[in-house]
């Protein structure tokens, strides 16, 4: 693999601080203090959404196209054509489901405050993971 150019670089950083951001917000909804209960439903969605953006900054360092979907199981097989690690991850298809049904309103179950912990859980071994798999590769992480 050839080493990426500052364009893609810049790209994996952006696809890397959103993640961030969205674990940031997740960790930080499940131990606020108020009188409401957090939207557990929300905090599943952005552990989602870190999971996702994080595979998506290895597949953009790694020069592969991907396809536009928020299945994690897809994004799972497609860096697995590229690294061994993506086997260690099964437990992150669980947060698929969590794109649609917690944006939406639907008759199924809620998002229970044990869910949306076990969520940040998986998207926090996906974010070490990844972000493991690019230190490897030369990829100088942000702080």
């Amino acid at each position: 693999m050839k080493p990426p150019n500052e364009e893609i670089l810049h790209k994996v950083n952006q696809w890397i601080d959103y993640a961030d951001e969205d674990l940031r917000l997740a960790q930080n909804e499940l131990i606020i203090r108020s009188k409401y209960i957090p939207p557990y439903r929300l905090i599943a969605y952005h552990s989602q959404q870190c999971a996702e953006k994080y595979l998506k900054a290895y597949l953009v360092f790694c020069g592969v196209d991907f396809p536009y979907t928020h299945n994690i199981s897809i994004l799972l097989e497609v860096c697995s054509e590229h690294a061994g690690w993506p086997a260690k991850l099964k437990d992150a298809e669980e947060l698929t489901s969590y794109v649609i049904t917690t944006r939406y309103p639907w008759e199924g179950e809620e998002v229970t405050k044990t869910d949306a912990a076990r969520a940040i859980e998986i998207a926090q071994q996906v974010r070490n993971q990844v972000r493991a798999a690019l230190e490897q590769l030369g990829f100088k992480l942000p702080n």
